[in-house]
């Protein structure tokens, strides 16, 4: 296990040389917001790191349903009984299991490491809208990795934590741009044209840090996320009016 600190945001890092999973903790005044919850190994880490900065995790914020993201929810809710659970409501059906697609959806297959149905027994607490706060996070609705993807911002220091929205570990990259490095990202994308729109919208944000599920935090990372989405354009064969 890794921890990088950027200002208020610790990136938690597992399997850093072999398979680099990411959760994050946001400090607070008095108390911190984990945004997701990794492996299901990652318990005992996470809850260390949350004693080392000395205060209480009360918060737990997912960004999307793939296992990788939600491995150590229950034990976590065990563990903290009181922390709130959020989700969007469209990944909240991910997580119970439903892989049933909603009207109006891309008819496309959703992929990478969703739960059976009944496998996460934690049940969210919040289901969020986009724009909604969680303490000094501002949920920024971001689908295409899966139907319900949310990035978050910081309000504070504008440090953006996007989930699966980008990659950096194996190259910097929109999820669904295949890097041969570390390919995964790419192979659970469900929509890369949602995936695309929501990198741009992203981008617009003008973010301070980005902060992802796998590979290591980048500051000032607005000329980085530019290439990568002239990369996924002329990957996907897609015109965007922003890049």
């Amino acid at each position: 296990m890794k921890i990088t600190q950027i200002g208020q945001l610790y990136q938690i890092t597992f399997m850093p040389k072999v398979f680099p999973v990411n959760c994050y903790l946001v400090e607070e005044a008095e108390e911190l917001t984990l945004i997701d919850a990794a492996m299901p190994f990652s318990l005992k880490g996470i809850l260390k790191a949350a004693a080392t900065i000395g205060k209480p995790i009360t918060r737990i914020v997912l960004t999307h349903a793939h296992s990788d993201h939600i491995g150590a929810l229950d034990g976590l809710k065990k563990a903290l009984p009181q922390a709130v659970v959020y989700i969007s409501r469209r990944d909240g059906k991910l997580l119970a299991g439903n892989q049933e697609l909603e009207a109006g959806e891309p008819n496309l297959p959703i992929k990478g490491g969703v739960p059976k149905a009944g496998a996460i027994q934690t049940k969210p607490d919040v289901y969020l809208e986009d724009g909604d706060l969680v303490g000094s996070l501002q949920a920024v609705v971001a689908p295409g990795h899966t139907p319900g993807m949310m990035a978050f911002l910081d309000v504070r220091s504008r440090a953006l934590i996007a989930g699966d929205a980008f990659q950096v570990r194996g190259g910097v990259a929109v999820s669904g741009v295949t890097k041969f490095w570390f390919p995964f990202p790419a192979l659970a994308t469900w929509s890369k044209e949602g995936s695309l729109e929501s990198a741009v919208k992203l981008r617009a944000l003008q973010p301070s840090v980005l902060a992802v599920g796998h590979g290591q935090m980048i500051e000032r990372p607005q000329q980085i996320m530019d290439k990568a989405l002239e990369e996924a354009s002329k990957s996907f064969h897609i015109k965007t009016a922003n890049i």
